[in-house]
């Protein structure tokens, strides 16, 4: 069993930043990348950032150059730096992890609301 615990949603006005974390645990033997997704209400789940155990990152036009994902393979744990946040950045927050044995696991998602 594989667990990933989200954290650092939160409320913040336009312009604002927000840093989010996930943590996996349990029975995971190997992680290749780790990702970033979001879903607005109404709307389908997106990709948000995505990062190789590498190190290479890709971002979508939306969030480039304001958001940045990084991951400590010690801590099993990626993280989300989000800056100049925009109303339209408001969703839930989910967290994928993808194991080199070609399983995957979503945390639970945090809510993130920008205010204008």
């Amino acid at each position: 069993q594989v667990q990933l615990v989200e954290s650092g949603g939160g409320l913040v006005q336009a312009g604002g930043s927000l840093r989010l974390s996930c943590a996996a645990s349990g029975s995971l033997f190997s992680i290749n990348n780790m990702a970033w997704y979001r879903q607005a209400p109404g709307k389908q789940r997106e990709l948000v950032a995505v990062i190789t155990d590498g190190g290479t990152t890709k971002y979508p036009d939306s969030v480039q150059g304001r958001f940045t994902i990084s991951r400590d393979n010690a801590k099993n744990t990626v993280y989300l730096q989000m800056n100049s946040l925009k109303p339209e950045d408001t969703a839930v927050y989910y967290c994928r992890v993808f194991g080199r044995g070609g399983d995957d696991y979503w945390g639970q998602g945090t809510q993130v609301t920008v205010s204008s």
